[in-house]
């Protein structure tokens, strides 16, 4: 199995108008995706973000940081994720409920780097991800 990660990106504000009954469904959806995913030997970790922090910058060698929420989408949480293939990993992204309760959803899917090809730098990984 490799390792992906699945970065949930969606409007800031697209919960703003959902009732709290509408809330805890998407919420009761979303444990019953991560007891999917653990069932099936998928997850190796998953995490809701706030929407509020901070991007670092350091443009011309001054650092700068300032509230990322320029734009109106950010990254609402992510799903650290064991799949067989790019395929398969693109298979369980579709299942995330977000994309059930709205439109704006959006989810990266991306390989894990495990190493440096050209120094054989090993990048420290969760115990056992790469086990499983």
């Amino acid at each position: 199995m490799k390792e992906f990660m699945l970065l949930v990106r969606n409007g800031i504000d697209h919960q703003a108008g959902w009732s709290p009954e509408r809330h805890q469904q998407f919420l009761a959806q979303c444990e019953d995706y991560i007891g999917s995913l653990k069932g099936g030997g998928n997850l190796v970790s998953a995490q809701p973000l706030q929407r509020t922090g901070s991007m670092v910058s350091r443009p011309q060698g001054a650092w700068i940081a300032a509230p990322f929420s320029d734009s109106n989408e950010v990254i609402v949480g992510y799903y650290h994720i064991l799949a067989r293939d790019m395929e398969d990993a693109v298979e369980i992204a579709r299942r995330n409920p977000e994309f059930s309760f709205g439109t704006t959803a959006r989810i990266e899917v991306r390989p894990v780097k495990a190493n440096e090809e050209s120094t054989g730098f090993v990048y420290p990984q969760r115990q056992n991800a790469s086990e499983k």
